[in-house]
């Protein structure tokens, strides 16, 4: 990947965290030891606290937590920055030692974790949930086009800002926007940009000026049908122009061009030119990379076996691991059949957090995730298609009232203004 100049910034240094105890022969030990202080770490801590558990590690280098569900609004301009960040101290939950430090490996037959600081963690109950990587390296020319003047992506908190200037930039030409192929968290979010900036532009009197192209690998926009139609009307009213079954295999920053080719399997993406393939010239492009597990999760063979992405083999109902009892995941990481959300996440958490209380019991886990998953698609500048469903695309609304997953204003408030607030101040403390 290119040194970019907002790469350095995307993870804390783990060689500049302070060591989790000072190094030497004698690791530090916690009933629950938890990888990673994102949603999925904070928000269990917090339920476990308040279900007694009173000796929690939380391993996160970052000092900063992000809001990621806002990423869309600040690069379409209806959002800023400062609103979906808070500095990582603030939302650590009280008891909770906070190890500054990233794991690197773990031994599971040891019951031990190795820091990037060179110290050791031992723990009686492991969740692992660092999060998912941002494969840049996956599409040639990808991170280099995001060092050029009309590139972008929302799926880099820096970023954001750049998109809105870029959406607020256009008033002819040729805007680009993809999703990859495979697991990609809030997929919602490749798409919401497209909407959030084609209702800027027609309010702006450009839209017809303005020739909108979306990329994505699937063969209907989303794949579930009352979301479909919806997603369809509003494409055909913003014009847009949808490449099913597709994806970005290559972009040439300097030429300002991405090379869409036919998903037809993992090695599609290595061929510059592949079969059937279209070069299309752009004036702004929003690219969302591949994703996989982190790089060190694969090599500890804790990961499923066979299958790609390297997420944890996890009971995808229960969370436990599949070999391991003392061994749990959630969240991104976490090789479960839903799609990957901050919603799902949330079910998750309260099904996992009951787990472990049994698990400290001597009994075997009983409680079940059932796959369910949101997509809030900002369709326009005040309107929401809020979209719930499982792992087999099937609807699962919240509340089944008829029409609940069309297009309202009322979603909007919603997702723009109530979610936020109930995450500072309920999910992370356990509470939601």
């Amino acid at each position: 990947m290119a040194s970019n100049y907002w790469s350095s910034t995307l993870d804390a240094d783990p060689a500049a965290a302070p060591p989790a105890v000072p190094v030497g022969d004698k690791a530090e030990h916690h009933d629950i030891v938890i990888l990673g202080g994102g949603n999925a770490g904070i928000s269990l801590a917090g339920r476990l606290h308040r279900y007694g558990f009173r000796d929690i590690g939380i391993v996160e280098p970052s000092d900063r937590h992000l809001y990621q569900p806002l990423f869309s609004h600040i690069g379409g301009g209806t959002a800023r920055a400062e609103e979906a960040v808070r500095p990582q101290a603030d939302v650590m939950p009280k008891g909770v030692r906070w190890i500054r430090d990233a794991a690197v490996d773990i031994e599971p037959d040891a019951q031990t974790v190795r820091l990037a600081a060179g110290t050791m963690l031992t723990y009686r109950q492991l969740v692992i949930c660092p999060g998912i990587r941002l494969d840049w390296d996956a599409v040639p020319g990808l991170a280099e086009a995001m060092d050029t003047p009309c590139a972008s992506s929302n799926y880099v908190f820096e970023l954001a800002p750049k998109t809105w200037e870029l959406v607020r930039g256009l008033r002819r030409g040729t805007a680009v926007f993809t999703m990859p192929s495979g697991t990609v968290k809030c997929d919602g979010a490749t798409q919401k940009i497209m909407y959030l900036a084609c209702d800027y532009w027609r309010q702006e009197g450009v839209l017809d000026d303005i020739r909108v192209v979306m990329v994505v690998p699937t063969p209907t926009v989303y794949g579930v049908d009352v979301v479909d139609q919806e997603l369809n009307r509003k494409i055909a009213e913003y014009g847009v122009e949808l490449r099913y079954s597709s994806e970005v295999t290559a972009v040439d920053g300097a030429a300002q061009t991405v090379t869409i080719s036919p998903v037809t399997n993992p090695k599609a993406r290595a061929e510059s030119v592949a079969a059937g393939s279209e070069v299309l010239r752009y004036d702004l492009l929003h690219g969302v990379p591949p994703q996989v597990a982190p790089d060190w999760l694969q090599s500890t063979g804790l990961t499923r076996p066979g299958e790609p992405g390297g997420f944890v083999d996890v009971n995808p109902e229960t969370l436990q691991h599949s070999r391991h009892r003392d061994i749990w995941s959630l969240g991104d990481a976490a090789g479960t059949k839903n799609f990957k959300s901050g919603a799902s996440l949330r079910k998750q958490t309260l099904v996992l957090a009951k787990n472990l209380k049994a698990a400290s019991k001597g009994k075997a886990p009983r409680h079940k995730y059932d796959h369910y998953s949101t997509t809030p698609f900002t369709v326009s500048r005040s309107t929401v298609v809020f979209a719930e469903f499982d792992h087999l695309h099937k609807p699962k609304p919240t509340f089944p009232w008829r029409g609940s997953m069309k297009e309202h204003h009322a979603t909007w408030i919603l997702e723009r203004n109530i979610l936020p607030r109930v995450y500072w101040h309920l999910i992370l403390k356990g509470r939601a």
